[in-house]
């Protein structure tokens, strides 16, 4: 009698599974493995390619979402799926991406650890700039359009190196008090270190989930990390990006909040950190109490702060909601001591300072409203509002300029730079550096002679202009260049740009 070969049973259950996916496989979790994982992660948090997390994809609609899938992205390495998926499976795996997973991922201490990178030196030994340049004078201009970062030279305007950067930075580059090194966020946590004399990556280190923006200290020690998720604030060694502490944030009534940003103030040898879902801003000591754990000083408030202004001390903070609530905090007394009355939205973080008359002005854009504020720093009040052709989002100007420089970013002008006399507080020039097309983020050179000003198009360009006679001077093609930050204003914390 011959008996039956009886098969194993982890091989019947092998063949189970394998029965169920095929049943599945129209099902968008099953899409999303077989095509998506290998590059963005069995949990959607991003390996080659981006996390896919409803928070992680900015702006990203879900009818933008679904051509990236079916087209692909130019120039990276996403391929589209035409050919492989029907519309209804890409309109499912566009769906499915933007719902939040069951489970709330989280990144904690070996993550970060095992996530680090470092990057030996294609100049080992070379402390000098390869290149014949200012090297305070340069601009890292981010280009959104396909992910790279050029870097430019701000006497020639030419271009002398560009790099791929990861996908999605957020908020602007923070340099070294030296110039020499510079950092990088991106919306999905990753931070990069690059050395701006050798033009090479230094090293990389994935400090969150999803990553609001870093700040470096003054000493050139720490860079400190706010994430929206997990929620914690990341401390990093600014050497080689090792990890150093993780602070949760957790109010003073013990309730987890996101982190709203974290800004270096210099003088105070501090960060000052605000929470996104508590009436609360820290300031966290990185001088000799650093040994210490970085204490923390909480300072309650009134409302939660979206948008934040400092005074060029560091003693003031200028907070405002996103429904336009906004107060001052004396950061010594640690308590507020102004309520401007700011309607709109204005956008602080655009906001730059200069001398008027016998005061010093505080201006700033407004992202609901087509004004731009101009308020009295010693009394906080308001003396002007100037009417603009619609909402805008970057103001910037410089010690060596009469002028102030702000767009129209929102809305059927969006093509628009006003330039405002910053005596008599009047638009003087209404610029169309590109007619039709977004035009932001206006950034000067060194001595603020020119101004560089983004078309924020996927066929963009920098348009740099005269800052005396607002002549254009050049034009330098780019792809979608958000913006574009220089070494010596930013370091030496120019009131007429953002720090």
């Amino acid at each position: 009698m011959m008996l039956k070969k009886i098969m194993p049973v982890s091989i019947l259950l092998a063949a189970c599974y394998t029965t169920a996916m095929a049943a599945d496989a129209s099902l968008p979790e099953s899409l999303y493995q077989t095509h998506c994982a290998s590059c963005h992660g069995q949990e959607r948090l991003g390996l080659t390619g981006p996390a896919l997390l409803p928070d992680n994809l900015g702006k990203l609609k879900k009818e933008e979402a679904f051509k990236l899938i079916r087209n692909g992205r130019v120039a990276t390495q996403m391929q589209g799926f035409a050919g492989k998926l029907d519309d209804a499976q890409i309109q499912s795996l566009a769906d499915y991406v933007f719902t939040q997973p069951d489970k709330q991922p989280d990144w904690g201490e070996a993550d970060i650890r095992a996530s680090r990178i470092t990057y030996p030196s294609q100049h080992p030994g070379q402390d000098t700039p390869v290149f014949k340049a200012d090297p305070l004078n340069l601009f890292l201009v981010v280009e959104a359009g396909d992910h790279h970062v050029s870097v430019l030279d701000g006497d020639s305007f030419a271009v002398i190196h560009r790099f791929p950067s990861r996908f999605s930075l957020h908020g602007g580059p923070k340099y070294d008090s030296t110039g020499r090194f510079v950092y990088f966020t991106s919306r999905d946590g990753w931070i990069s270190k690059f050395d701006l004399y050798r033009l090479e990556t230094v090293a990389e280190v994935r400090a969150g989930i999803n990553a609001r923006n870093a700040a470096i200290s003054s000493d050139g020690k720490y860079l400190m990390v706010g994430n929206y998720l997990p929620n914690n604030l990341v401390v990093l060694d600014a050497q080689d990006l090792s990890l150093v502490k993780i602070i949760d944030a957790t109010d003073g009534l013990g309730k987890s909040s996101r982190i709203s940003a974290v800004y270096d103030a210099q003088p105070r040898k501090s960060f000052i950190a605000a929470l996104k879902d508590s009436p609360e801003v820290w300031e966290i000591s990185y001088g000799d109490t650093a040994s210490a754990g970085f204490p923390i000083r909480r300072i309650r408030l009134e409302t939660v702060l979206d948008d934040f202004f400092f005074d060029q001390d560091y003693a003031l903070l200028l907070g405002a909601s996103r429904k336009g609530q906004a107060q001052v905090i004396d950061l010594n007394q640690g308590k507020v001591v102004a309520k401007p009355e700011l309607s709109g939205m204005p956008h602080l973080s655009s906001g730059i300072i200069w001398k008027y008359r016998d005061t010093n002005v505080l201006a700033t854009p407004d992202l609901k409203e087509g004004v731009i504020n101009i308020l009295d720093m010693s009394t906080w009040a308001i003396i002007k509002k100037i009417k603009t052709d619609g909402p805008g989002f970057f103001m910037r100007s410089h010690e060596n300029t009469p002028y102030a420089w702000t767009d129209v970013f929102f809305g059927e002008h969006k093509d628009v730079m006003h330039v405002i006399d910053k005596q008599s507080l009047e638009i003087v020039k209404s610029l169309r550096p590109a007619p039709g097309k977004t035009s932001s983020h206006v950034e000067f050179t060194r001595d603020g002679s020119h101004a560089l000003v983004s078309i924020w198009e996927m066929d963009g360009a920098i348009v740099v202009y005269d800052s005396k006679t607002l002549e254009e001077v050049k034009r330098i093609p780019m792809k979608k260049p958000v913006g574009k930050y220089n070494v010596y204003n930013k370091i030496n914390r120019s009131s007429g740009t953002s720090h």
